[in-house]
């Protein structure tokens, strides 16, 4: 390994320089890419994934990935999507699914939406019923009458976590659809927790419950 370099692909954080030491291994050598051993890798990725392939970091997240989907409804182009699908990488959440318009701003996902599963649904009862096809539990997230604590629910272990976008919030389609609706104790001023903030917050209440922490890095 090298030492560290900057900037990033993302930002002002290091990377690593050029590999030094000894080859990798023969039983090694087809997951490093030639070029990063070269030049050096400056990506957005955790240092036992540097000088790797795209396509070998992949391979290696989706043998540990989590039986939890994120989806979140994006009828304006939501940009917090990018924060979410970030997030969803950090937690080797399966896939997180967009619902409506396809573009959306990916500044906030920080690169990771190129090892991240991404699937896009062109309505709400699409992506419902890809749920119920897939044997996941609808759990919503969202403030509003009727909703149970966050703190005081256990996900479901198969579960797909479906926010709406900033401002009005999950559909009533995705409320009706959902087999429970979770909002999150809030103690200030605010009348809601921005999404993207939600999301990651009901991402880690899942993890956990359900994740082995021992496997993280």
């Amino acid at each position: 390994m090298a030492d560290s370099v900057g900037p990033s692909e993302w930002g002002e954080s290091p990377g690593v320089g050029p590999w030094t030491g000894p080859a990798p291994s023969a039983a090694e050598a087809e997951r490093y890419d030639p070029e990063l051993l070269r030049d050096g890798d400056t990506r957005n990725v955790v240092d036992a994934y540097r000088y790797w392939t795209r396509e070998a970091i992949i391979a290696d997240i989706d043998r540990r990935r989590h039986p939890l989907h994120i989806a979140i409804e994006n009828f304006g182009n939501d940009a917090n999507i990018g924060s979410v699908v970030r997030t969803a990488n950090a937690f080797a959440v399966d896939t997180v699914h967009i619902v409506g318009r396809r573009r959306w701003n990916r500044r906030g996902a920080m690169v990771t939406d190129r090892y991240q599963r991404l699937r896009h649904h062109d309505s709400t009862a699409e992506l419902l019923a890809f749920a119920a096809d897939a044997g996941l539990t609808v759990v919503a997230v969202d403030n509003v009458p009727g909703a149970v604590r966050l703190e005081q629910t256990e996900l479901p272990r198969d579960c797909l976590l479906i926010f709406g976008q900033e401002g009005p919030g999950i559909t009533p389609e995705a409320q009706a659809g959902a087999a429970v609706t979770v909002s999150i104790a809030q103690f200030g001023s605010t009348r809601s927790i921005n999404a993207g903030v939600a999301a990651g917050i009901a991402m880690h209440a899942w993890i956990t419950r359900h994740a082995d922490i021992s496997a993280a890095w």
